[in-house]
Parts: structure tokens; C-alpha cells; sequence
């Protein structure tokens, strides 16, 4: 997709693609700001190439506008994201306190994945999966 969003992109011109420059943007800026583990390399490469395209095709001061009103646009959904979840918290108290303990008990998996990937011969107590109990019928 990035790769169409260049070409697209060259094809339709300096003038042309003034009008879609932040709806271009948008994947590329969210490709370079990631931090996710499992990011591809390539990809982010790409798109910084796109990116100094875009640049040297629309000049620096256009490209600047658009890409601060993308950085800005991404800045006040990640602040809504975070204010609904604060809300959330008040609003509704038991599913925070279900986000909560599955936070916990996954941050105690991966610290005993740690462990063990640093001390191969230590074995730590994994939890037990009581799915079978959870399905049957309690009285």
C-alpha cells in the first residue's frame, strides 16, 4: 500500500496532490511513530522514503503544514483514547478491575518468561488453566 501511495503520489503531481497529502500521510506518520514489537523494518524504511518523496515533490514548507496537522490530529485521538479510558474506569468499575487483573496476570507470565529465557535450568510455576472447572455446572 505504501509503495501505491508513492506511486499515486508521482503520478498525480505537484498540484494535484496537495489536496490528499494528510490522507497520505496519515499510514505513513502511524508507520514511523510505532513501537510495537513485532515491527517490520522494512516497512518503516519505506515509508521514510515516501515520506522524503513527498518532500522533495511538494517542497518543504507544504509538506511541513500537513504533516504538523497529521502529528496533530494523532496527538488528539491518542489524548481521547486516554480520556475515555480514565472515564471508563469511574463509569464503569468492574470491567477496569477485569482490564486490571488480566494486565497483572500478564506482566507476571512475562516476567517469568524472562526468568526462564535468562536461567534456562529454573522452571517457574505457571498457573494452572481451570478451563474444565470454569464449564462445569457449579450449584
Amino acid at each position: 500500500i505504501f509503495k501505491f501511495l508513492g506511486a499515486i503520489s508521482v503520478d498525480l503531481g505537484q498540484d494535484r496532490i496537495k489536496p490528499y497529502l494528510p490522507t497520505i500521510l496519515t499510514p505513513l506518520y502511524r508507520e514511523l511513530n510505532s513501537n510495537y514489537a513485532e515491527q517490520d523494518p522494512t516497512l518503516k524504511n519505506l515509508s521514510q522514503e515516501i515520506i522524503e518523496l513527498l518532500k522533495k515533490l511538494v517542497g518543504l514548507e507544504g509538506f511541513s503544514l500537513a504533516f504538523s496537522s497529521v502529528q496533530k490530529q494523532a496527538n488528539q485521538k491518542r489524548a481521547m483514547r486516554k480520556k475515555q479510558r480514565a472515564l471508563q474506569t469511574v463509569a464503569n468499575p468492574d470491567i477496569a478491575a477485569r482490564r486490571k487483573l488480566k494486565r497483572h496476570k500478564n506482566k507476571a507470565e512475562t516476567r517469568k518468561r524472562k526468568i526462564e529465557s535468562l536461567r534456562p535450568t529454573y522452571k517457574a510455576k505457571r498457573h494452572r488453566s481451570h478451563a474444565l472447572k470454569d464449564l462445569a455446572m457449579v450449584e
